[in-house]
């Protein structure tokens, strides 16, 4: 019998957190859904390791142990009241593979491997893809010393309570030369699939990132008389820029180059507002994020020159604070390809899409990992309670998985 709906429903309910889930990373949501996916996997005869990044790899054994191994993966944290899908799916789906493969006897000449990875979630250290970027070698400086949102403990503490061992975090865990290909399955995050009536596709690419958490505007607090002419006020230099950035937006994608912002935080500070004063200080996040990189590093150098203009015109200064950035991840054509052939075998004919989200596989696509992504139908977006992916529609994507992995493993 398929373990998807099985798992799905005990990931559920190890996450649940009216009106959504919360799996936090690092901490009981995770451990929880890692162990009960460790267990799943045993009970396929799988063996688990826990790497230094304290990700969870699931190993089928191939006939040849010196082929290069086939990777699934995904991750099982979740945002702050998200829901069930995102990530999770991902892991489910390749253990529903395994259990299908072994279902029809076959047996593969290359090590299958379903992957946990650890904190794929941004919202945890301010730090998305950690689990990847451990594995494969990809942590920024500075990274292990992020304090986690609930109760500031260092990633590095973090990792080492998970069986990691953070002092071997640097170089790449593994080589990804001896890594066959990595696939991730994952739900979309914008209603394409709905309007285009599929219930899976094909993923071309997915967005880089850069990010700056802590953006803050210096001002000065006056009295909210003062005539315009003598104020710098840091409130409106924020509206400024927020809507110069969206400006930029639209005007890159009427040029058809695609890519988003998203302001996150936007406030004066709690201790400072009041309704008569005009506020010297203001915060704010963004995301920056685009599908080449070239492309990435031509607006970032915008965002230079809209800060540069703005912080003059309002005699403000603004201080971009710190920066993380994400590889773009664009996928493998012999993969594309692959599932394509696979979908046909199926009777499907799964669009080609752009991914709005950045995912673990940017990380293997930037190492020189063969990657591909299967995006599954949902109604409305992640990140919200709303998650709303059928499971019939999982198990297309699990058809579709099982083939292009019989393929590529035999």
């Amino acid at each position: 019998m398929s373990p998807v709906q099985p798992l799905l429903d005990r990931l559920a309910e190890i996450g649940a957190d009216p009106p959504g889930i919360t799996r936090e990373a690092f901490g009981p949501g995770e451990n929880a859904a890692m162990a009960l996916m460790a267990e799943t996997a045993r009970g396929l005869g799988l063996s688990c390791t826990v790497d230094a990044a304290a990700n969870l790899t699931m190993r089928w054994a191939g006939s040849d142990p010196g082929a290069p191994p086939i990777l699934i993966g995904s991750h099982l944290d979740s945002v702050v009241q998200g829901g069930n899908f995102d990530g999770a799916a991902g892991v489910v789906a390749g253990l529903a593979a395994v259990a299908a493969l072994q279902a029809e006897g076959f047996r593969p000449r290359a090590p299958i491997e379903v992957v946990a990875l650890r904190c794929e979630e941004a919202v945890w250290f301010g730090l998305g893809l950690i689990g990847s970027r451990g594995l494969l070698g990809r942590l920024p400086a500075g990274a292990l010393d992020l304090p986690h949102a609930r109760g500031g403990r260092s990633l590095r503490d973090c990792i080492a309570a998970c069986g990691g061992d953070p002092a071997r975090l640097g170089p790449p865990l593994r080589d990804p030369k001896r890594i066959g290909a990595y696939l991730e399955l994952h739900i979309e995050q914008a209603p394409q699939l709905v309007e285009a009536g599929q219930p899976v596709a094909i993923c071309l690419a997915n967005p880089g990132n850069v990010r700056h958490p802590h953006i803050r505007i210096t001002g000065e607090d006056a009295h909210t008389g003062l005539p315009h002419r003598f104020r710098h006020d840091a409130a409106l230099a924020g509206a400024d820029l927020a809507l110069a950035l969206e400006r930029l937006w639209l005007d890159e994608e009427a040029a058809r180059r695609p890519m988003a912002v998203t302001i996150g935080r936007f406030h004066t500070l709690a201790e400072r507002h009041a309704m008569t004063v005009v506020p010297g200080a203001f915060e704010l996040s963004l995301d920056l994020r685009a599908y080449d990189p070239a492309h990435l590093a031509a607006l970032e150098a915008k965002l230079q020159g809209i800060v540069g203009a703005v912080a003059a015109r309002r005699g403000v200064a603004i201080d971009l604070g710190p920066r993380s950035a994400a590889a773009p991840g664009a996928m493998d054509a012999a993969i594309m390809a692959e599932l394509a052939a696979a979908a046909s075998q199926r009777g499907l004919s799964p669009p080609r899409l752009n991914s709005p989200g950045s995912h673990d596989a940017n990380n293997f696509a930037a190492a020189g990992v063969p990657t591909g992504m299967l995006l599954i139908r949902n109604r409305n977006g992640s990140h919200n309670p709303r998650e709303a992916m059928e499971t019939d529609d999982l198990l297309a994507g699990i058809g579709l998985l099982t083939l292009w992995l019989a393929h590529r493993a035999g």
